[in-house]
């Protein structure tokens, strides 16, 4: 059964419009009588009834209320340095697969790609539409959230998760595995540099900030291979995706 996302919390009746209603209408060419699963802002879900269909706009009744728990335990925010090319599109859509809370594009001293602000808003739009269709895709009760692009130092000023990890190839001596098990906490932020990683300077400000630097290992990894790599593992360990 398809899934919609409503813009505000369920309601025993509701308007789906604009791509959404497009999709239904124009699409998938579903009429009165069809059913869909809808999820709203709340994390609540039902299944519901179309009631009818009017050009791009489609009345929904709710019909039956959904106990899903479709979203992991813990709360982890991904800090993506930006890359080169179109692999920030493919980060986004595969972080949200596996149940990422937030995802934040960073610039950082080894950047190289580098944005002008319309050209920031027009990327955080076509990413933020990434993340809605890859979470409708895996059942998500939610969608991530793609924050604007900012700096290296305005993300460290911000109120950040409980747990702040960096991954830096420059240190060999704590593993993710075992910063994960040495400090269970409830809320991560997972720091991924770009293509060239980090500076010492940005090291040293994570440091400062409390932050745990790991290795994932003895192989530098592309910078989308260790986003998505470190984000199966803190699940994986702390969260829902080794099952229950």
């Amino acid at each position: 059964m398809r899934r919609f996302f409503f813009p505000g919390p369920l309601a025993s009746e509701m308007i789906i419009t604009g791509d959404d209603g497009h999709h239904i209408a124009r699409v998938l060419r579903l009429k009165p009588g069809d059913y869909i699963i809808v999820a709203g802002q709340d994390g609540q879900a039902c299944k519901a009834e179309i009631i009818s269909v009017d050009g791009s706009s489609v009345k929904v009744a709710c019909r039956q209320a959904l106990t899903e728990s479709n979203e992991p335990p813990v709360e982890v925010w991904l800090a993506q340095g930006l890359p080169k090319g179109d692999k920030m599109d493919f980060i986004i859509q595969k972080a949200v697969e596996l149940g990422v809370t937030r995802i934040l594009p960073i610039e950082t001293a080894y950047t190289v790609v580098r944005y002008d602000a319309g050209k920031k808003a027009a990327r955080r739009e076509r990413w933020q539409k990434i993340a809605y269709e890859a979470a409708k895709q895996c059942g998500r009760a939610a969608v991530p959230e793609v924050a604007s692009v900012q700096t290296f130092s305005s993300l460290l000023k911000m109120t950040l998760p409980e747990t702040v990890i960096m991954l830096y190839e420059g240190q060999p001596a704590c593993g993710l595995k075992q910063a994960l098990r040495m400090t269970p906490s409830e809320s991560y932020l997972l720091l991924i540099g770009p293509e060239g990683g980090f500076s010492p300077d940005e090291v040293l400000l994570c440091r400062q900030r409390g932050a745990q630097i790991v290795t994932m290992g003895p192989r530098i990894l592309r910078t989308e291979t260790a986003a998505l790599a470190a984000l199966t593992a803190v699940l994986y360990e702390r969260g829902d995706l080794g099952g229950t």
